[in-house]
């Protein structure tokens, strides 16, 4: 690897991580709803001078309409959604933890849809991963409620799901596009059904204040315009399998933000949870390089 493509998977890495704890922050002065539009607002706008400087396509296949609009609908409008949601109430660092399940959730859904062989050491991945989830959310609840459970965790584990699909339906659009566009266009696609929450829209960016805004703007920039502009390049200058290993530091990447930013600090269950996620994912990843196919690196974060 050559320096510069270590570079960009640093940034990449260290933007991505910097998602869930300036979610945070934009939830402070804005509703889920309307943070998840403002966000995806700017990076609709970022993308076009991004596509413009790679000399890449503006505008998708007529063809693949259809196919890009559900996609951004699972990918981008319902994991953006759910995710905001889910971070009303769970910490930044578990959110990070519950949501590098994806890869594990992708390998065991692509068996059922696209009939891809995930093997022993697959299914023991995804067996570990969620039980790293179920350890993360008893460490995350509120200890007030007995049993340490955070109902909202559902959302955050819904947003792993959305992602998962989303990462194994696209396969087939993918090839037909490179990385950077085929992120503008779902993004595009998927910021049409937040549209829904426009209605109060201006009166809550007025009312948000200094912190959530530029929370905001942090997120519609960099997590998404920049930090995919990155994952292309890096994937241009790095295989692929080498990509996904390097995406592994993101939730350690977010628990280290979450901690400076909003001084979250995670409990030793959380911590244990998270472990075992990160070998589930790693199990996976092995099992799925045995037969040829590692599980992209695009369903990690966005």
């Amino acid at each position: 690897m050559t320096a510069a493509a270590v570079a960009a998977l640093t940034g990449l890495v260290v933007l991505w991580a910097s998602a869930f704890p300036a979610i945070k922050l934009g939830l402070e002065g804005l509703s889920p709803g309307h943070l998840t539009l403002a966000r995806h607002l700017v990076a609709s706008m970022a993308f076009v001078p991004f596509l413009v400087a790679f000399r890449a396509r503006l505008l998708p296949r007529l063809t693949d309409l259809p196919a890009l609009l559900g996609l951004g609908f699972v990918g981008i409008t319902t994991y953006h959604f759910a995710l905001n949601t889910g971070e009303q109430r769970v910490s930044a660092g578990a959110t990070s933890l519950i949501i590098a399940t994806a890869p594990a959730l992708t390998a065991a859904i692509a068996w059922f849809v696209t009939g891809d062989r995930l093997g022993r050491l697959g299914w023991l991945g995804t067996a570990l991963g969620l039980l790293g989830v179920t350890l993360i959310v008893a460490g995350d609840g509120p200890a007030a409620l007995g049993l340490s459970l955070e109902p909202y965790s559902a959302f955050i584990l819904l947003a792993a799901l959305a992602t998962a699909f989303f990462a194994v339906l696209q396969r087939p659009v993918l090839r037909r596009y490179r990385p950077l566009e085929f992120t503008a266009f779902v993004t595009w696609a998927g910021t049409l059904p937040m549209l829904v929450f426009l209605p109060g829209f201006s009166a809550a960016l007025a009312e948000a204040g200094r912190t959530p805004l530029l929370a905001t703007l942090h997120l519609g920039l960099f997590p998404s315009a920049v930090a995919y502009t990155l994952f292309a390049y890096s994937l241009s200058r790095a295989p692929a399998t080498l990509v996904t290993a390097w995406l592994y530091l993101i939730p350690g990447f977010a628990l280290l933000f979450s901690w400076w930013w909003l001084g979250e600090v995670p409990n030793a269950l959380t911590l244990v949870g998270g472990a075992v996620v990160v070998c589930g994912v790693v199990l996976v990843n092995v099992s799925k390089r045995r037969r040829g196919a590692a599980v992209s690196p695009a369903v990690a974060v966005r």
